[in-house]
């Protein structure tokens, strides 16, 4: 399988931080979207950032700025969906997904999701981390993992199936990925969930306190 692209989800409404660009925020001298492209942009051929908006706000960045092709505030899936379209452009066969907001996603996050899609024909995998402490006891011998629906390896031979699910109003992300026999790659969350974001500034400050530990 070829190296996947890779498309930074930034399109959040970002209502618990008073809206805005949370991507934008400062942690540790530089911005969260900032520590998101030095972790992905590594593990993938070509990067791209799905956002709306004015894209003159990124210019900095200086990556591709693609919108959402599904109108109104679809989730997670239109930006998927607007980054297959961009890879289906590019030649490329699958992307990897990962949240503007969430600066401490695994290294090897890539590679790790790909070997889990081996042998798939439309290789489809979610990334998750296990149900500890009040969770799992929450759970009550549910689910035993988190699903991080916004890190995953997405198909290009599937954008049109998608597309016909986001607007035959499909929002959920797993309702999806489980049609078409989506598979799950389970990463460690000790010592802390690598896949934590940032929804909230007391989670900002816990960041700040988690990246002055690292």
């Amino acid at each position: 399988m070829k190296r996947p692209l890779g498309v930074i989800l930034a399109g959040g409404l970002a209502t618990r931080m008073g809206g805005g660009d949370k991507g934008l925020l400062q942690l540790g001298g530089q911005s969260l979207l900032s520590h998101v492209i030095n972790r992905l942009a590594p593990q993938v051929d070509r990067l791209a950032l799905n956002a709306n908006g004015d894209p003159a706000r990124f210019a900095d960045f200086d990556l591709p700025v693609i919108a959402d092709t599904i109108e109104g505030f679809a989730g997670p899936l239109a930006g998927v969906l607007a980054g297959l379209d961009w890879a289906s452009e590019q030649g490329a066969d699958s992307i990897v997904t990962a949240a503007a907001d969430t600066p401490f996603f695994p290294h090897d996050l890539v590679m790790r999701l790909m070997n889990a899609a081996e042998d798939q024909k439309h290789p489809l995998v979610m990334a998750t981390t296990p149900r500890t402490g009040e969770e799992a006891l929450k759970s009550g011998g549910g689910k035993r993992v988190n699903r991080h629906p916004t890190f995953g390896l997405w198909p290009v031979g599937l954008r049109d199936d998608l597309r016909a699910a986001l607007n035959d109003g499909l929002r959920k992300v797993v309702l999806w990925t489980d049609k078409h026999d989506g598979r799950e790659a389970l990463f460690s969350a000790d010592p802390f969930d690598p896949f934590f974001n940032v929804n909230t500034p007391d989670d900002l400050q816990l960041a700040q306190d988690m990246l002055e530990r690292a």
